[in-house]
């Protein structure tokens, strides 16, 4: 299965400012398309952070998502790290510049115009009804940090990411872990495409254990839920 990574950027983020959407949101809907997440990291706007990040990530997964940085303002500093990561420079998109230019005609700016700024080499994305591409560099998709932009922006090219989803089963138990690690070993041992988790939930009156077991392989996953059933019930 295709795996990726989601790189959060932004001093707001990590300052406490502003409460992190965009990974929760990112997290749901890849596990939904059945696209393997394996890191999530959230970086300060700092260039050489940015950059070392994201040819780490783009190297070790085959998508790489990048939330904020992407304004006109001196703080927004993704493009040219993102540029820097693939030893390229930036350069002004002519279609870019003419969607801003007519846009926003006389308050079109110089800061305005560092949005039409992109990687060379990058892709224009016009997936969907997008009223400004979503910009792409090899395997990662830069998108912008406000949550309703971002979230408009992924609907828009989550096809491409589609994959083979993961089916996830929940049983709960009032036994202990110490009770059921040995019961929850041997299924794991049995069934190793069977992803197995157990979850203390002391809050509950009386206090429980849910278990997940996830899997691609329905008959694993119904054989493994089977077994598990039987061991805690019994």
């Amino acid at each position: 299965m295709a795996t990726a990574a989601i790189v959060i950027i932004g001093n707001e983020i990590l300052s406490g400012k502003f409460v992190d959407e965009n990974s929760g949101f990112l997290i749901r809907r890849l596990r939904e398309l059945g696209c393997d997440l394996g890191r999530v990291v959230v970086i300060p706007d700092v260039p050489n952070v940015i950059a070392a990040e994201v040819a780490a990530c783009s190297a070790q997964f085959d998508h790489v998502f990048t939330t904020g940085g992407v304004g006109p303002t001196h703080d927004d500093l993704t493009m040219p790290a993102i540029a820097q990561a693939f030893g390229v420079s930036l350069y002004r998109h002519p279609t870019l510049e003419g969607i801003l230019r007519r846009r926003m005609g006389a308050a079109c700016n110089d800061a305005a115009l560092r949005m039409a700024e992109i990687p060379d080499g990058a892709e224009l994305w016009w997936d969907g009804e997008v009223r400004y591409p979503l910009i792409v560099m090899k395997n990662v998709a830069i998108f912008p940090g406000v949550p309703a932009l971002l979230r408009l922006k992924f609907e828009a090219v989550a096809h491409r990411y589609a994959g083979t989803p993961v089916r996830t089963e929940r049983l709960w138990t009032e036994r202990t872990e110490p009770e059921i690690a040995d019961l929850l070993t041997e299924a794991a041992g049995q069934w190793p495409t069977v992803a197995i988790g157990s979850y203390p939930r002391f809050e509950l009156d009386p206090p429980k254990v849910l278990i997940t077991l996830e899997g691609r392989d329905e008959d694993a996953l119904e054989a493994c839920v089977e077994f598990v059933s039987a061991g805690i019930s019994g």
